[in-house]
């Protein structure tokens, strides 16, 4: 790294060798697999493939439901176990209707383990808010990788965007691309750090209101703003690399990047 904390410039081979090819195959395919990865690999319009990406109408029910249920529930009641055993009963069928239908059952069945995790904690405790600690925690983590990433100068989304988009590491010898991916990356952050800022006083509150607060607070802070988020970050890094997904560097024209990856399918 120089020592105006810009990215070092490394040689043509460096790219390729600082990362082994494993991990190098492991980053492209969590790229790929990310909502920034869906979104451009889909061919239809940008709300349709905005949809796509946060699972469809039945990913969205399967996100939302469970956690709008308990909500509902305890607000009115605030009996913790029928407040849980209804969200849980919601995760259940949805979990099924999957299985039944022969659908893919991924993040059915992780929903369905995080509820059923964070429930039965919060039954053990018999505190409505510990239903919410696992999220919270997970908040916790995204952020801190986030932050730890820019404070090394491997910013996540440049890593994600840059194997998604068949640059590898070549985005970090551009000064622009490094500054736009930090930036992305920054503000993923500032969207984990605000559900940290919100949430963990609520939790910290121990009180019913708190608690329907908190149940509150996580259906905001949630897809609405997720998906926005999402957008934006593919509309940048589309942007930056050109539509179609070809490199676009006005002060250096004979470099250009690849093309963006054919569509897998998914």
């Amino acid at each position: 790294m120089s020592s105006t904390g810009e990215p070092s410039k490394p040689n043509d081979e460096e790219g390729e060798t600082a990362v082994p090819s494993a991990i190098g195959e492991s980053l492209a395919n969590a790229a790929r697999k990310s909502g920034i990865g869906q979104l451009a690999d889909s061919d239809t319009s940008t709300g349709t493939a905005l949809l796509g990406a946060l699972g469809g109408i039945r990913g969205l029910l399967e996100t939302i439901l469970p956690g709008l249920v308990f909500l509902i529930l305890f607000t009115f009641t605030t009996n913790v176990p029928l407040s849980l055993g209804a969200s849980v009963l919601v995760a259940v069928v949805f979990t099924a209707v999957r299985i039944i239908g022969k659908t893919p059952v991924t993040q059915a069945v992780a929903g369905l383990i995080g509820v059923g995790a964070s429930a039965i904690l919060a039954l053990i405790t018999g505190r409505g808010e510990d239903n919410f600690i696992f999220g919270i925690g997970l908040n916790l983590l995204y952020g801190a990788a986030l932050l730890i990433s820019m404070l090394v100068r491997w910013p996540l989304i440049g890593l994600a965007s840059g194997y998604l988009m068949g640059d590898g590491l070549a985005w970090r010898k551009d000064r622009t691309k490094f500054r736009v991916m930090q930036a992305l990356t920054f503000l993923w952050f500032l969207l984990f750090a605000a559900r940290l800022v919100v949430e963990l006083p609520l939790y910290l509150a121990h009180t019913d209101a708190a608690t329907t607060g908190l149940g509150i607070a996580k259906l905001l802070m949630g897809v609405p703003l997720y998906a926005p988020l999402l957008l934006v970050t593919w509309f940048v890094v589309r942007g930056l690399y050109g539509v179609g997904g070809t490199a676009r560097d006005e002060a250096k024209p004979e470099s250009t990047g690849p093309d963006r990856p054919a569509s897998n399918g998914t």
